[in-house]
């Protein structure tokens, strides 16, 4: 299966990557055979359906080792592969877009092979725009951009100086982009290249994964990939407090029995689920299971906008009544409308239209519901909680650096817990992988993981389903403790890290000092690999770095220097800011420099400048202004290697 794969380009892939998406509509990351089915059936297949059955029954007898008639991508990667023909290509794209009302855009690329598309959702460019309106509309230094036509093409264009891209991360992560940064007035084509530099690597640092965009790509407003950037951007923002640290009154949504451990390993997509389940029940309305299929009839959403809707309760607060008149209205069109109009009550009619209630785009209903949590929680702390509160502090500086590091590279799936998500080791795998680190995938223990003790007599079904749960808890654990053995195998023998006391069960467990030990090694090699290549394979050190950051420092008549990146000048960012300079002149603007009598404030606001016009002369960096002030030796390596990495590669 997996050398199927790899004779596939990375664009076709994408291209079955999204495909694969639009047919799992619930976003459960398998599809089933009569989808399949159905979807070739539409294509027009120069296939008989037996043939078809034939095809999907020999890929279920062979990968699909529950039996369970569910399909997952890399058995769907290997299904197209049976059918790579140009005409079936073809009429299996032609038949997605028509599927899903997308628009299709001929490949522009030089690379790009002939016939090649790329598609974009018209409801999604919609969307976006009317959350972008709305979100800067009293920003000043949009006043020439704003509002864009949600029924053209204004988006593409208007994004491509740069300028909302940065607004638009700072709006989702607020002071991601320091504002002195940004190129506002007289632009010219290599103004506006720094911003989208500066966009693009500052989405990188808060964890969008921009592999494959180029500020080019922006400025030229190629449609599939300015959606994509903005979606990552838009969904930073509206997950940003569905996270118990940020949000204790999530607690609230406990199952019976459960332990707070187990809440904390949600997703933000599964505390969405969760919450909108919490608030049905309430209602006495049945649960859902999706923002695709289960909402469509808009039903579930009427109850839940009654549930959260304001009651009056608080002196502040002024009752917000949900009118349930269309409720029974036969069609659903209407029905979604009239749901809309109550939403609007709320001031939460973003993100989805009638059509997309109608038609369950799962991406769509999944903002509109993170939009109403975000607006109207309507949930309350336990008084008398008797939950261990300090399992509730949020992830270190340090931790969520290395998770939008990590989740920047594009590793699958999205890490929102750094430790849960890592138990198993297969991120750490990936990074291997992308750090050069050779891993055997066949030793390599993937999920769905087999059932241990599935050879059981039958029982009631209650006391099967118990046990059937123990016995995949068991055998999940069991696996993952082997997958983590081999990771720390490789650490230490393939890529020569220093992992001294660190057995599997650390990571397994998620022991902190442990677990970010090895990520830092990690995330070591990446740069210093990035330099190798710039070196051509020379091997790089911090003596080597510091040499060269000194050397370019004195040669452009510079009074800074660093002995280490413990050097304790690092904290007024002087050393950085000079550098920069130093690699592209001009850069820099000297009035925005604090140079003497330096206050903390004076120093925090020079590291959030040197971070900002780093990342917008082409560096792409992670670490954060904190880290520059408090002088974190290993962040500061990776500033300046990033630094010496844009400035070998300007010489070349």
């Amino acid at each position: 299966m997996e050398n199927n794969i790899t004779t596939i380009s990375r664009e076709e892939l994408d291209e079955l990557r999204e495909a694969f998406g639009k047919i799992d509509i619930d976003n459960s990351g398998y599809v089933s055979d009569y989808e399949l089915q159905d979807l070739f059936k539409e294509a027009s297949l120069p296939l008989p359906g037996y043939k078809v059955r034939e095809i999907v029954e020999k890929i279920i007898a062979v990968t699909d080792s529950n039996k369970d008639g569910r399909i997952n991508f890399e058995e769907f990667v290997s299904i197209i592969q049976e059918l790579k023909s140009k005409d079936v290509s073809k009429s299996f794209r032609k038949s997605i877009n028509k599927k899903q009302g997308i628009t299709a855009i001929g490949g522009t690329s030089a690379i790009s092979s002939e016939g090649t598309q790329h598609s974009y959702s018209e409801e999604e460019k919609v969307a976006f725009v009317n959350w972008i309106n709305k979100a800067l509309q009293d920003d000043p230094d949009c006043k020439h951009l704003l509002p864009m036509n949600p029924s053209d093409a204004s988006l593409f264009k208007s994004l491509a100086d740069g300028i909302l891209l940065c607004k638009m991360i700072n709006f989702s992560q607020p002071d991601t982009i320091d504002e002195r940064a940004i190129n506002k007035k007289k632009l010219t084509p290599f103004t506006i290249s720094e911003n989208l530099n500066l966009a693009l690597n500052s989405a990188s640092a808060i964890g969008c994964t921009v592999v494959n965009i180029g500020s080019q790509d922006l400025q030229e407003g190629k449609p599939h990939l300015v959606l994509g950037l903005l979606w990552q951007i838009i969904k930073v923002g509206l997950f940003a407090d569905i996270e118990l640290s940020r949000n204790e009154a999530l607690i609230a949504l406990l199952n019976e029995g459960e332990e707070l451990d187990q809440l904390m390993k949600l997703s933000p997509e599964e505390l969405l689920l969760r919450w909108v389940n919490y608030h049905l029940t309430n209602a006495g309305w049945q649960k859902i299971s999706n923002f695709s299929q289960d909402i469509k009839d808009s039903r579930a959403y009427y109850h839940l906008l009654n549930q959260i809707a304001p009651k009056g309760d608080n002196l502040d607060e002024l009752p917000i009544q949900i009118d349930f008149s269309g409720f029974n209205d036969k069609n659903d069109l209407r029905r979604a409308e009239y749901m809309l109009q109550q939403a609007d009550k709320l001031g939460c009619r973003q993100f989805v239209t009638p059509a997309d209630v109608v038609a369950g785009n799962p991406k769509l209903n999944l903002a509109f519901v993170a939009n109403l949590f975000n607006t109207y929680p309507a949930l309350h702390k336990p008084d008398n909680s008797s939950y261990d509160l300090n399992l509730l502090e949020g992830e270190s500086k340090e931790e969520r650096t290395f998770r939008n590091w990590m989740n920047s590279l594009g590793v699958s799936p999205y890490v929102n817990h750094l430790y849960s998500d890592l138990s198993d080791a297969l991120i750490i795998f990936q990074l291997y992988d992308m750090t050069r680190v050779p891993v055997n995938w066949n030793h390599v223990n993937k999920p769905p993981y087999p059932l241990l003790g599935g050879n059981m007599k039958k029982s009631s079904f209650t006391v099967l389903y118990a046990a059937k749960k123990t016995c995949a808890r068991l055998a999940e654990s069991k696996l993952s403790i082997e997958n983590c053995n081999y990771a720390v195998e490789l650490g230490k023998t393939k890529a020569k890290f220093s992992l001294v006391g660190i057995a599997g069960h650390d990571l397994n467990e998620g022991n902190p000092t442990l677990t970010l030990a090895l990520l830092w090694q990690l995330m070591r090699r990446y740069t210093l690999n990035v330099l190798s290549d710039l070196g051509e394979g020379e091997k790089v050190n911090d003596e080597i770095i510091i040499k060269w950051v000194n050397q370019t420092l004195a040669k452009a008549n510079k009074k800074t220097s660093i002995t280490s990146f413990k050097d304790r000048s690092i904290s007024t960012s002087l050393p950085v800011l000079d550098l920069i300079d130093a690699i592209a002149p001009k850069a820099v603007r000297p009035e925005m420099v604090k140079r003497e009598d330096l206050s903390d404030q004076d120093k925090l606001n020079n590291a959030k400048y040197a971070i900002s016009v780093a990342r917008k002369i082409g560096a792409r960096i992670y670490a954060l202004p904190d880290d520059l002030v408090e002088v974190k030796p290993k962040m500061v390596m990776t500033v300046f290697a990033c630094l010496m990495g844009r400035g070998l590669n300007k010489i070349k």
